[in-house]
């Protein structure tokens, strides 16, 4: 299990992280949805070791991450945003790198290449530079490094892009077929991936937790949620009688060219007649005929729930650098990602690792 609490970080005078608490047990896939500059990489960042925080803890399974650094990143695999990688170096050379730098031992290490090589589609491409492959190439390499030596915990920041439709289905399997015994952590602004791959989602802006759920509960915070929505070839003039039917607090309408989307709203409440706002609204497309495409019950818009929750909230927390500043506090000591022995790779300079 991982456990973060009361988690803050500063960068000077800004807050990045603000009294940040949440666990996430294996099986679990935990989608981060969190706005741009409103603290998510910082916080990914701390989760993994890259960033000491200013002040709370963060311990994977009972391990403190300040405390025994080594032993909490051998359970992690870390995808960073960007997926940086030695673009000098082929994939193969690169995974034989993040072996040795994760100590697997040599026959282990090179039947796991192998596999991830598979599972990742990389065999075309596994001995050509780097910096030559497409961005869904280099995205697919730095998954495959972040699996590569089983870890009991993966954190991915934004793992599908870049990727095409059939490469996001793909790696949305393998999300879900890792997360069987194991933790997933997960950011993304596709909420569609949510939907997709997420058992619960956690909503942060300005650094705080603003709502923990799963989709399908964060989905029912939303105004959208029993509402019920026409789809119409052709507009009606009448079609403001939908807002005063018993039970409906008003009516949104979207035209596209002759079609429109009217979406009418419930106030939560039981009509007096027993009859649900769907049969209602059914009933009364019938008798004034209307030119109906669909009519359905809304369950709940994930997107809208983001946008009321996180509107503004970069806005209120200032700029968020992605990368701590000379001046700000140093980060952990002891380097997340140094190989036990011998030289980093002629690339190396500042750059992060993702291994």
């Amino acid at each position: 299990m991982i456990v973060v609490t009361d988690l803050v970080r500063r960068f000077g005078q800004v807050t990045a992280v603000d009294g940040l608490s949440f666990e996430v047990r294996p099986g679990e896939v935990l989608g981060f949805l969190v706005p741009n500059g409103a603290g998510k990489t910082t916080t990914m960042k701390l989760i993994t070791g890259f960033l000491a925080p200013t002040a709370g803890r963060v311990t994977v399974f009972g391990e403190d991450m300040q405390k025994s650094p080594t032993a909490c990143k051998a359970r992690i695999g870390y995808l960073p945003e960007g997926a940086p990688l030695y673009g000098d170096m082929s994939p193969r050379q690169l995974l034989t790198f993040c072996a040795r730098v994760r100590a697997l031992p040599g026959e282990r290490a090179q039947r796991r290449i192998g596999e991830v090589v598979d599972r990742l589609g990389l065999g075309g491409v596994v001995d050509q530079r780097i910096e030559t492959l497409s961005k869904g190439f280099r995205r697919r390499v730095g998954i495959a490094q972040a699996i590569l030596h089983e870890p009991d915990a993966i954190i991915l920041d934004e793992p599908t892009d870049g990727l095409d439709p059939n490469q996001k289905h793909e790696v949305r399997e393998l999300i879900r077929e890792l997360a069987r015994e194991r933790i997933i952590i997960v950011s993304t602004h596709i909420l569609e991936e949510v939907d997709a791959v997420c058992t619960r989602a956690i909503i942060i802006g300005a650094g705080r937790l603003l709502a923990d759920g799963t989709p399908e509960e964060l989905a029912r915070r939303s105004r959208y949620h029993g509402a019920v929505t026409l789809a119409l070839r052709e507009a009606p003039q009448d079609l403001e009688v939908l807002g005063s039917i018993d039970g409906a607090s008003g009516i949104e309408r979207t035209d596209e060219g002759n079609r429109s989307h009217v979406t009418v709203f419930a106030t939560g409440g039981v009509r007096q007649d027993g009859r649900s706002l769907f049969e209602v609204v059914r009933q009364l497309s019938m008798e004034r005929r209307w030119a109906l495409d669909g009519l359905y019950v809304e369950h709940g818009r994930l997107d809208e729930v983001f946008r009321t929750l996180t509107q503004g909230t970069a806005r209120r927390a200032g700029a968020l650098p992605n990368s701590e500043p000379p001046n700000s506090e140093p980060p952990n000591s002891e380097p997340p990602n140094s190989p036990p022995t011998g030289d980093p790779p002629r690339s190396a300079g500042t750059q992060e690792v993702a291994a």
